[in-house]
């Protein structure tokens, strides 16, 4: 029987560790991960910035271009050269990081702001030469052949400039920006994200009157959500909120605001460590029930509102439990430290699922100052509100000490049990994976992680719509699917 024991134990660990890469991930704002954010913008730049200077090669006064320093062709050349240095000071920035070489961390603000003002300058680009690259010869109109064994926009390896996408991206004609949208649906569906993501970002600075934009911008968030590691995680929080700037009264606000604080929840690790993604997605749930108190969501704000606040109070009861066991237990002070995270939870929050326990334990820190009055309140709310604790027997023990009343239960507090305790293996899993159990829907608001083609979903409304989605159409529950697809295709 022990063997047998032993050998699952063997079998589970060995299962978690094949299916899990395991690391100990920097914090959100931690320096690997700003610049592995920087480095993932970067490529996109330069994937579109080389988009466009190979459509400009094919324009029919290229040799002209070519020889003119101000012409759109070495413009965007030189915006192609600067995108690479910087992509290197990056990557080699974070290759100090990754080998803990020295480095100064003024350095990171620096790539961060040249990257945001590189940003600035080629979007500014792309929107500017949209002119010269609607001259250019495009294939309009014509079946569009799929070039085999050729890899998206050279950059990832295929060799060959005259890829499949680069008309699509690079030129600029009518009509272009609805293509654009399906086929970058079509890959973020096939999760290839990052040519899903240029290609509805060539939509936003390519055509900036498109009915097509507000929805690719969300998409563009969408993508970097359901791509789920954690600078994507990062930058979908960013893109929800740029998109919220823009589109505050959206009918679609409430789910964005939900998706930038599950953004957040699905960074959170254990109540034992760093809580500023707890905060952050506390502040964004508080928000949402907030600005938007008719929301069909608050149901579900409010639940996940709920587990945040479980991960805060667990954090702040590990830290009081610091210190109560050094003034309880060994007489080295801290009564204090212990009492004013207590207290913390009792404030902010009350429905904290081991409320009895810090109920107790900041009972006893009053009575330890001869504060009896104060501990007497804190036993007796015991005794009223948790009747099926642990902790009962010994308040009422202690409030006959004190000489204080033993009030009567709550009846409306009757069913009311103790949060049931972990089993040892989900207890070592959690642990081993630094999680902390939370209800997070991993769809994005458009597009659902698990494309079913039998689906018809939000993104595929906007595209029958022509960019557009109309209140009506937004599911009341916190789905993407609308209904299932009608054999023509559509809703049925």
């Amino acid at each position: 029987m022990f063997v047998a024991k032993r050998l699952f134990v063997v079998l589970f660990v060995t299962a978690l560790v094949a299916g899990t890469v395991v690391a100990q991930q920097p914090t959100a704002s931690g320096p690997y991960q700003r610049l592995e954010v920087l480095r993932s913008q970067l490529e996109q730049v330069k994937r579109s910035v080389s988009s466009t200077v190979s459509t400009l090669k094919k324009s029919d006064d290229y040799d002209t271009q070519k020889d003119n320093p101000d012409s759109w062709y070495n413009r965007m050349k030189g915006l192609e050269k600067e995108t690479s240095g910087l992509l290197n000071d990056v990557n080699s920035l974070r290759g100090k990081v990754t080998r803990s070489d020295q480095y100064e961390a003024s350095d990171i603000d620096s790539v961060e702001e040249r990257t945001a003002e590189l940003k600035s300058r080629v979007d500014k680009a792309l929107l500017e030469s949209a002119d010269a690259r609607a001259a250019v010869s495009t294939n309009e109109g014509k079946p569009r052949k799929k070039k085999k064994k050729k890899k998206f926009l050279w950059i990832f390896g295929g060799g060959d400039k005259d890829d499949e996408y680069d008309e699509l991206i690079g030129s600029v004609s009518p009509g272009r920006d609805r293509e654009l949208f399906i086929v970058a649906t079509r890959e973020v569906r096939r999760r290839k994200y990052d040519v899903g993501r240029l290609l509805f970002q060539t939509i936003i600075s390519t055509y900036p009157d498109s009915d097509y934009l507000p929805m690719a911008k969300l998409a563009v968030a969408d993508s970097f959500y359901l791509q789920s590691n954690t600078s994507s995680l990062i930058q979908a929080g960013a893109a929800y909120r740029d998109w919220l700037t823009f589109f505050p009264t959206h009918p679609l606000a409430d789910r964005v605001m939900l998706k930038i604080a599950e953004a957040e929840m699905r960074q959170i690790g254990l109540p034992d460590r760093d809580i500023t993604n707890a905060r952050r997605a506390e502040q964004r749930l508080r928000a949402l029930l907030q600005q938007y108190p008719n929301s069909s969501l608050r149901p579900l704000a409010e639940a996940r509102l709920s587990e945040v606040q479980d991960n805060l109070g667990m954090h702040n009861l590990i830290v009081g439990n610091f210190y109560y066991k050094r003034a309880v237990k060994y007489n080295k002070g801290g009564l204090k430290g212990a009492q004013s995270r207590y207290r913390e939870i009792v404030e902010k929050y009350p429905k904290f699922k081991m409320l009895d326990e810090v109920l107790f334990k900041l009972a006893v820190t009053y009575q330890l100052e001869e504060e009896t009055d104060q501990a007497a309140r804190y036993y007796q709310q015991i005794v009223r509100e948790w009747p099926n604790s642990e902790y009962v027997a010994k308040a009422k023990e202690q409030l006959e000490l004190i000489g204080a009343e033993i009030p009567e239960p709550n009846p409306e507090r009757k069913d009311v049990l103790p949060p049931e305790k972990e089993s040892f293996f989900e207890n070592f899993k959690n642990q081993f994976l630094g999680l902390y159990p939370m209800t997070i829907d991993k769809n994005g608001v458009l597009m659902t992680k698990k494309f079913d083609e039998t689906k018809f979903e939000l993104i595929d409304q906007v595209i029958e719509n022509e960019g557009e989605l109309k209140s009506s159409q937004i599911p009341k529950a916190l789905t993407t699917v609308i209904s299932d697809r009608s054999p023509e295709g559509g809703a049925q």
